[in-house]
């Protein structure tokens, strides 16, 4: 039977959601490897609006939820809906919208807060013992969540963000772009993404072994 995956975005676009490269390539590879992805998304507004193409903030509103949608095709739910019975592992592409809209990270820093529905998801899925992935900036979310169990994980190489993670309880492993971080005690595996690379051939790399990794212990 395929393995099904469970990958949480959070909007559409790496200033203000889910980084696009890191979702889809995230998504093929899993398709790749035989695997079945559901896309799900909190329906909750953004933290903020970002018009990719002048870097400016906008005024209107946007929904986390909907924007997804573009990304996964229209094939999303919502993350409520989301059980630990409903997927073998769960992955969590970045994008400055894991740290806005599925935590405040990217505002509150070692303070921040996990929307309900995701801290629920990675309590459940931890519990479970069925693997979890986090890309570029997502793993501050398991940080958050996971800190009293000091999971072993990984941004990168940026000293200051990989100090923020370790006040939260994480024990960071800098690791190179093309490279995964992996905790076989909490089964998370991390890889930095667009945290290190400069293009998507760099990001691949890494986002390619995190999903081989985390399809095989599902």
């Amino acid at each position: 039977m395929s393995k099904r995956v469970a990958v949480i975005l959070s909007g559409c676009g790496v200033q203000d959601g889910a980084e696009i490269h890191e979702s889809v390539l995230t998504l093929l590879h899993l398709a790749q490897v035989g695997a079945v992805a559901r896309c799900y998304a909190p329906n909750v507004a953004q933290t903020r609006v970002m018009n990719h193409l002048s870097g400016e903030a906008e005024t209107v509103s946007r929904n986390a939820l909907v924007e997804a949608a573009r990304i996964a095709r229209g094939e999303i739910a919502d993350l409520a809906l989301l059980t630990v019975h409903e997927a073998d592992a769960v992955i969590f592409p970045g994008g400055f919208g894991a740290a806005l809209n599925l935590c405040s990270f990217g505002t509150a820093g070692v303070q921040c807060t996990v929307h309900p529905e995701v801290e629920r998801v990675v309590r459940a899925f931890h519990a479970a013992r069925k693997p979890i992935g986090a890309i570029c900036i997502a793993p501050a979310v398991i940080a958050k969540v996971l800190g009293a169990e000091h999971p072993r994980l990984t941004i990168g190489t940026d000293p200051k963000t990989a100090q923020q993670l370790e006040a939260m309880g994480a024990v960071h492993v800098a690791t190179p772009v093309d490279q995964i971080c992996v905790d076989d005690t909490h089964r998370v595996v991390t890889t930095p993404a667009y945290m290190l690379a400069t293009t998507i051939a760099e990001a691949d790399a890494g986002i390619s072994r995190l999903v081989t990794a985390i399809v095989r212990w599902a």
